[in-house]
């Protein structure tokens, strides 16, 4: 085994060469920097000694390790940089970070911008309510109902809504706590998210005696590690590792590692056994 360091930072980088691809880069420099959300538990997050963690950070640990290996380097810096929402992809496309190791929706629109390595993890939109409270989205015609502002679910909110023929109020927030405080407060009548995203603030903020979540999830979304468009050898590596973690069992026990007593869905367990490719 190769020896890498994981560093966080909070200051910007400035971009490489756009011309240079990935692993020569990282071979020269010996610095692979790896974005990552603070704020989607439990896919990608800080912890309480302000440390990245999460399903996809540690992920992302494995990967760097083989390109401490596959580039034969004795010493590499992998650092973790912070983005959000609003600005990951941007950075990607900059080179300013080389892999994006988030909560990470596959889309098309986004496929213009970079690439994504084979899905990673299976999610959905699904919506807190109070426990009461039906799951027909016709029961909130006229209310507030909050998400995440620059994300998927905001898409997906908006589409459905207005499939079924109601409007309501939407409610953009820039974190999930301070909708879920929202609506623990009353202030909204559902707040809408990726369903492990809902499950972690749940269980965290003690919600079970007044609030529920639906469990219909409205989309079914592919999360990827994103990468800049173009390179072919990095994006295989990537590949490569990730087929290797389906194939020995191991992206099963990360899973674990990172939901500890929570169950995978269906959708999931489907995805375990379909995404390795042979070698």
């Amino acid at each position: 085994m190769r020896l890498f360091s994981l560093a966080l930072v909070t200051a910007t980088l400035v971009a490489g060469a756009a011309s240079a691809q990935t692993l020569d880069r990282i071979k020269e420099t010996k610095q692979f920097n790896i974005g990552f959300r603070t704020d989607a538990a439990p896919l990608s997050y800080l912890d309480n000694n302000d440390k990245p963690a999460g399903y996809s950070p540690i992920i992302c640990d494995q990967i760097a390790q083989a390109i401490a290996n596959k580039l034969e380097l004795d010493e590499m810096n992998a650092t973790f940089i912070p983005v959000d929402s609003k600005n990951r992809f941007d950075k990607v496309a900059s080179g300013e970070i080389d892999l994006l190791c988030g909560a990470a929706t596959i889309t098309l629109s986004r496929r213009e911008q970079v690439d994504f390595s084979i899905p990673t993890y299976i999610d959905g939109t699904d919506v807190l309510l109070p426990r009461d409270a039906s799951g027909d989205l016709r029961q909130l015609a006229g209310k507030k109902i909050g998400m995440r502002s620059a994300t998927t679910t905001e898409t997906a909110v908006k589409n459905s809504f207005s499939a079924a023929g109601v409007e309501a109020q939407m409610v953009r927030f820039d974190t999930h706590p301070a909708g879920i405080t929202a609506l623990k407060n009353g202030e909204i009548s559902a707040y809408f998210a990726d369903q492990s995203i809902l499950l972690v603030n749940f269980i965290a903020a003690g919600m079970g005696n007044d609030f529920k979540i639906s469990g219909e999830i409205m989309t079914v979304e592919k999360h990827g590690l994103a990468m800049a468009r173009g390179d072919a050898d990095f994006r295989l590596l990537v590949d490569s590792v990730l087929s290797d973690l389906y194939g020995t069992g191991a992206m099963a026990d990360i899973f674990q590692t990172a939901l500890p007593g929570v169950e995978p869905g269906f959708a999931l367990d489907a995805l375990h056994m379909v995404a390795p490719t042979l070698p």
